[in-house]
């Protein structure tokens, strides 16, 4: 039997196809994950947007960092080199010479496969005559002739060629090592083994355990650990948190800390600044003692998040410092949001725990749009837009325009607006109407059902109640584009409608007339009848007084009328009695119709409850497989340091409780349209109950939308404890053994029947 034999790379050649290999398992994926995108796509990018977010902090800082960077350069000249390496190690192993040929006598005797015997013992002569030892020849090469020509006249030889590829039989399997035989060399062992050790016992633990203490010190949303602890001590000690001590429990956070997060920086010029930003500010709580406020790191976070508000201007060396602030404002209010969300579902579930009161997470949303956009809560929301000021403000808060919100100035005509706003200039003016058209527009569409129920309109207590809110968002240009149009379909849709309700007033009110004559009628018919039994006996009682005028006359005349009107009334009466007699076996055929069009109607309303159904299924299934980008409209903010996304918060609210009643979804992926559920355990008591769908914007102020939501609960259906379905055998010899019995209780009946 064969043995087996391990070797290593001599020659080098082994090795060479091991370094080619390693080297392009490292170049490939690098070059796919880390060569720079197209700059290009990304200048063109920001040129679209510059008409509109040309003034943003964020677009300035973007387009220095592009002109300034050189880490692209730096990326493409190592990713280049590596790809040289790999290309002149593959040119090297294509000129390498195969060591591993299989073994040809013919080829080693210099003859053609179809060769006689006898050209190849010609042949073997004049080889051998050339290259025997004794003649000055190379002994190898006439040990290969030799067991050349072996392979070719011996039998056995020739056998084992065949077989084995080899005259001399089965051969010893080599194992080459693609490494060459210095790194094994006695003489390099301990250089060999320092190098092993140092690799393997000091640099990879050393990486892996900075990786995983780095990691555990922070959340899946990349907040620290310790940050989310203090938010939610401080929310479950202060349920009811207004926006000044919001402020500072935001500010607390270990993301500002230099001993927990080293982008934070504690400066010397610090001592002499950040007092007098203070001074500058004025009341903003820095006598209190309670920790972690009273900390240098807290204090100067607190006050570099208040003059961003203020939008007040600070000098370069703190400028760095505040905007590495209020770039991480954003997160660390999602956090404190999510922890009141936490509390709010402990507090519901296990109960006896002081959950956050509503006005306290609403706060944490108002404070996200009031840091992206740098603006205080008392300020107008108009500021939001460039060149606008607070002394043109009261341009807009005038008796004749009265404009104090976005929605307000969209509303206005075009002429108008230019009449308002005449202080900007032209270019002015243009520029502040393609920000105003490119904010965002939400409209909101709520269905309000009970899933999986025999009844989905029927919300019963202590069921889970699903409302499906689909959000289409339009740029204002689109409103205020189509405004007069939609103006003047209104006003006609407006005058119809008054025109509809004035003749439905008209003939409302000629109704209520006759029917108070016709009772005004009876009712002097009922007292003239008491009082006089006939026309006949009027009349003759009557008689001798005609000379006295005709006013008797007169009123026994309308008595008659009125008593033959009654009678044709009561003649008509009976004429309609006995015509429904007539007709009564047309109105059961009639009846029949209508139920078996209600039972068709119902058949319908169950096929589309249940394609309904089944679209909802399907399109759960598509959100859960396919991922959506979270990029999806930039935000316009004048004094935001980063580029931020269009993201929202839907939630339902009870607002004369002060609770959730569904926890805030956080929408990130509304492009166009985008439909979500909420869902939430119905009250345990019966009645109406006023909720509220809220939609929040986390970016900019004033485009709040609230929409009000009515619950009549009912009383749950009791549950049916013996119903036929469930009488199910439990194994087929129980049935069987019931219909034998079925049987025998039949067949006695049947000869109890005979007898």
């Amino acid at each position: 039997m064969a043995g087996q034999q391990f070797q290593y790379d001599d020659s080098g050649n082994t090795f060479f196809y091991f370094l080619t290999s390693f080297v392009g398992l490292i170049v490939i994926p690098a070059t796919y994950y880390l060569w720079p995108r197209d700059q290009n796509a990304e200048q063109l990018r920001l040129k679209n947007l510059r008409r509109v977010h040309g003034r943003c902090l964020w677009y300035r800082l973007r387009l220095m960092k592009s002109q300034q960077s050189i880490v692209p350069t730096l990326k493409k000249g190592v990713l280049l080199c590596g790809w040289a390496l790999f290309l002149f190690l593959a040119y090297k192993v294509s000129k390498l010479d195969r060591e591993y040929q299989e073994y040809n006598p013919y080829e080693v005797l210099g003859l053609d496969p179809s060769a006689s015997m006898a050209e190849i013992k010609k042949q073997y002569r004049v080889l051998s005559l050339k290259f025997h030892p004794d003649k000055g020849g190379d002994e190898s090469t006439f040990m290969r002739i030799a067991t050349a020509y072996s392979a070719l006249t011996n039998e056995e030889s020739r056998n084992n060629w065949i077989k084995h590829g080899n005259p001399d039989g089965p051969r010893a399997t080599s194992f080459g090592i693609a490494l060459p035989a210095w790194i094994v060399d006695q003489k390099n062992s301990m250089l060999v083994l320092l190098v092993y050790g140092l690799a393997f016992m000091v640099i990879l633990p050393v990486v892996v355990g900075t990786w995983w203490y780095r990691s555990i010190r922070y959340s899946g949303d990349q907040i620290l650990i310790n940050t989310t602890q203090l938010y939610m001590h401080f929310m479950y000690k202060t349920p009811n948190m207004n926006m000044k001590r919001l402020i500072m429990v935001l500010t607390a956070a270990f993301e500002f800390d230099p001993r927990s997060n080293k982008e934070a920086i504690i400066r010397p010029t610090d001592n002499i600044e950040v007092p007098q930003l203070i001074r500058e500010l004025g009341n903003i709580n820095v006598k209190k003692k309670e920790p972690p406020f009273c900390y240098p790191y807290s204090l100067k976070a607190r006050v570099l998040v208040l003059t961003h508000l203020a939008r007040m201007e600070v000098s370069e060396n703190i400028e760095e410092d505040q905007r590495f602030v209020v770039r991480k404002c954003p997160a660390l209010l999602q956090e404190m949001i999510n922890v009141g969300c936490q509390l709010t579902m402990m507090a519901n579930s296990r109960g006896g725990i002081h959950a956050p009161r509503l006005v306290s997470i609403e706060n944490c949303m108002k404070l996200t749009q009031m840091v992206v956009q740098g603006l205080q809560e008392s300020k107008s929301p108009l500021l939001q837009l460039p060149h606008f000021e607070e002394e043109h403000l009261r341009f807009c808060i005038s008796k004749k325009y009265k404009v104090r919100s976005l929605q307000d100035l969209v509303s206005l005509k075009d002429s108008e607006r230019r009449n308002m706003l005449r202080f900007l200039g032209e270019e002015k003016y243009d520029e502040v109407m393609a920000v105003l058209g490119s904010f965002p527009s939400v409209t909101m569409d709520i269905k309000l059902q009970v899933l999986d129920d025999e009844d989905s309109n029927n919300i019963t207590a202590g069921s889970i109640v699903t409302v499906t809110v689909t959000l289409t968002r339009r740029r204002m240009a689109d409103v205020f584009e189509k405004e007069p149009d939609s103006q003047d379909a209104a006003d006609e849709a407006n005058a119809e409608e008054t025109q509809g309700d004035t003749a439905k007033n008209k003939t409302k009110v000629w109704q209520n007339k006759t029917k108070g004559a016709k009772k005004s009628q009876k009712s002097k018919k009922k007292k003239l009848t008491k009082k006089k039994p006939s026309v006949q006996q009027q009349a003759k009682s009557e008689k001798p007084k005609q000379a006295n005028g005709n006013v008797a006359g007169n009123e026994v005349a309308a008595v008659a009328k009125e008593e033959e009107e009654d009678v044709s009334d009561k003649g008509s009466e009976s004429d309609e009695a006995e015509g429904n007699k007539d007709t009564a076996s047309e109105r059961d055929d009639e009846s029949e119709k209508q139920s078996d069009t209600e039972m068709d109607e119902v058949a319908g309303d169950d096929e589309e409850e249940w394609e309904a159904l089944q679209q909802s299924i399907q399109r759960r299934e598509r959100a859960l497989l396919e991922t959506k980008s979270k990029i999806t409209h930039p935000v316009y903010s004048l004094f935001f340091p980063e580029e931020k996304q269009e993201w929202w918060w839907l939630y339902i609210a009870d607002r004369r409780e002060q609770t959730l009643v569904s926890m805030p979804y956080h929408v990130c992926t509304l492009k166009d349209t985008e439909e979500v559920e909420l869902k939430f355990p119905a009250p345990s008591k019966t009645g109406n109950y006023q909720y509220n769908v809220i939609l929040r914007s986390d970016s900019y102020l004033g485009l709040d939308q609230i929409k009000p939501l009515k619950l009549e609960v009912h009383e749950a259906k009791a549950m049916v404890d013996n119903h036929p379905q469930w009488d199910i055998p439990e194994t087929e010899e129980e049935e069987e053994d019931q219909e034998d019995s079925d049987g025998i209780e039949e067949s006695e009946e049947d000869d109890e029947d005979n007898d």
